[in-house]
């Protein structure tokens, strides 16, 4: 790669934000050409309106003085163009063209020559003066506005850094120039444990931390090579690097970057030592389009952190198969476009083996109509934010489900139970989105029951409890799923308005291997019980595992033993019957 511009020490990041908020520019050759038009069409101006004589046209005898309004328009209109294409230069050039050379000359054509002409012309070119001078005030307010707006939207509010947005647009516009780079996707390992055990605002100071650091150093042009760094999202980072010579040197930027990074960071007298995974992909030679070096380059990241041998690593079309995380998101994302995700039910007994109800569960078959597996999409869609979608998907079939059960059988007391995500529950539109679905399908509240995560209460407490409480107030009914695998607190646990309680399969699995582990089971079931809710088993898969649940006083079943995920005609058929 050939040095076309060596990075200017300063703020780089910011010159190159100021440049794609820029407007495309005019070629100066059209500057040139208005400027010709201008003065030929004054010229013509000025000679018709002192020659004598006239031009027939159309049997219509016209003088040439008549012609001068004609040309004095078109030489306005230069000018006007001028101002409005190449806005500073061109409103000066007006300017001088106007107000030093064309006024003056009419002013002094009707002052010496008695030439009534003139003031015809005069005040034309005044009233040009005034309509230039405000378009350029309106355009340069504008472009401020334009600006500005533009920084809102290509900057990461948290970091300051250019976001995802920017990172594209200046992709975008390099391979339009055909202006070789690499993309580097940057990812910070265990960044969650740091959420996880000192909490988001912390973990925010940390990702701020990392960006300033890394601002800083592009900003500095140490590493010899125009760097611009941004923050994709959460712990992720992108790298776009120009203007080095060969992959050597690239590769010595990159590792200036993971340097920086793992200096130690000291945030409110705790040191931290952080690291990350670096995978690139180049331009063109790895592809040719933004999405191809996006998917290189995070295959290559991704590919580091599996491996754990090394943490700068290169995408290479010969060595890496299809990452299969981008292949699922892009199943599932189609299956979203064409509204293919669907879904089972699993019902729900109670101890003496009468239906309860139905889990509805997420199902996805790709375009070729196989089937992918709940544990192979569901993290993907986690990892992707596109659960939230699926959740509202099956939600809603659910829903429309339930109603067609009712109108077969009014007095049904079917419970429906869907799973949310936490990433869900916290939207903004979440109650919204629940009403609206209720109303649609005339479906009773109380016959819906939304299943969480004891996470929920790591994300944003205050937050969950007031969406958990404004659920409760339109009728719906909690449940706590996979209870025991994850932020187990009875503090929260009695804070928390539900009515159901899931045991995790994992308990069921183990519980009558020892006394322990089933009095751990029964344990979880007092408790419940203490707290006046219901509790269910789920993975339930033998009758022994049914007895000792009947012993240790669990409420209701949910697994293979007494029925298996089925498809929506046979629940109605089970519903029906029950």
């Amino acid at each position: 790669m050939t040095k076309s511009n060596k990075p200017s020490k300063g703020k780089s990041i910011d010159i190159t934000l100021r440049d794609l908020a820029v407007p495309k520019k005019v070629p100066w050759s059209a500057f040139v050409l208005l400027i010709i038009l201008y003065v030929i069409t004054s010229f013509l101006t000025s000679k018709c309106a002192t020659t004598m004589g006239s031009v027939q046209f159309l049997d219509k005898v016209i003088p040439y003085n008549a012609f001068a309004g004609v040309f004095t328009s078109l030489s306005n209109l230069c000018v006007m163009f001028l101002v409005l294409l190449f806005r500073k230069p061109g409103y000066i050039v007006s300017m001088i063209f106007l107000c030093v050379y064309q006024i003056p000359m009419l002013i002094i054509n009707f002052m010496m020559r008695d030439n009534v002409n003139a003031v015809a012309g005069t005040f034309s070119n005044v009233f040009s003066v005034v309509a230039i001078t405000i378009i350029y005030i309106m355009f340069k307010k504008d472009l401020k506005l334009q600006r500005r707006l533009h920084d809102q939207a290509v900057t990461d509010r948290l970091t300051k850094l250019p976001n995802r947005f920017a990172c594209r647009e200046l992709m975008e516009r390099l391979i339009r120039k055909g202006e070789e780079f690499a993309l580097v996707s940057i990812d910070i390992t265990n960044f969650k444990s740091i959420n996880d055990t000192m909490g988001h605002a912390f973990g925010d100071k940390v990702l701020i931390e990392v960006g300033n650091r890394w601002k800083e150093l592009a900003d500095s042009g140490k590493t010899g090579t125009n760097d611009f760094i941004g923050r994709l999202g959460g712990d992720e980072y992108a790298m776009i690097i120009r203007n080095y010579d060969s992959e050597e040197e690239l590769l010595e930027t990159i590792g200036s970057y993971k340097a920086e990074l793992e200096k130690t960071i000291t945030i409110e007298d705790c040191d931290y030592y952080i690291s990350a995974n670096f995978g690139y992909s180049e331009y063109p030679a790895e592809g040719e389009s933004t999405n191809e070096l996006l998917s290189g380059a995070n295959a290559a990241m991704h590919e580091t952190g599996r491996s754990g041998t090394t943490s700068i690593l290169k995408f290479s079309n010969e060595s890496f198969k299809i990452d299969r995380t981008m292949e699922i998101e892009r199943k599932i994302r189609l299956a979203l476009e064409n509204d293919t995700i669907f879904f089972n039910l699993q019902p729900q007994y109670d101890i003496s083996h009468r239906l309860r109800g139905f889990e509805a569960l997420a199902r996805m078959k790709d375009e070729n109509g196989e089937f992918i597996s709940p544990a192979e999409f569901i993290p993907v869609a986690e990892k992707t934010g596109l659960v939230d979608r699926i959740d509202a998907a099956v939600f809603r079939k659910a829903a429309k489900f339930l109603s067609e059960v009712l109108d077969e059988k009014i007095d049904s007391h079917l419970t429906i139970s869907t799973n949310v995500s936490v990433r869900h529950l916290m939207k903004n539109n979440f109650l919204d989105e629940t009403r609206e679905i209720i109303e649609e399908y005339q479906i009773p509240a109380d016959r819906i029951e939304i299943e969480i995560t004891e996470s929920i209460m790591i994300d944003s407490t205050e937050k969950a409890l007031s969406v958990i409480n404004e659920l409760k107030n339109m009728g719906i009914k909690i449940a706590i799923d996979d209870f025991g695998t994850g932020y187990s607190s009875l503090s929260y646990l009695n804070s928390l308005p539900s009515d159901m309680l899931k045991i995790d399969k994992s308990f069921i699995d183990v519980m009558n291997d020892s006394e322990s582990t089933k009095e751990y089971v029964a344990m979880i079931i007092s408790i419940g019980h203490i707290l006046h809710l219901e509790v269910i088993s789920e993975g339930v898969e033998s009758p022994e595992q049914i007895e000792t649940l009947r012993k240790v006083g669990c409420d209701y079943i949910q697994g293979y033993v007494w029925g298996r995920p089925m498809s929506p005609e046979d629940a109605m058929t089970l519903a029906l019957e029950a």
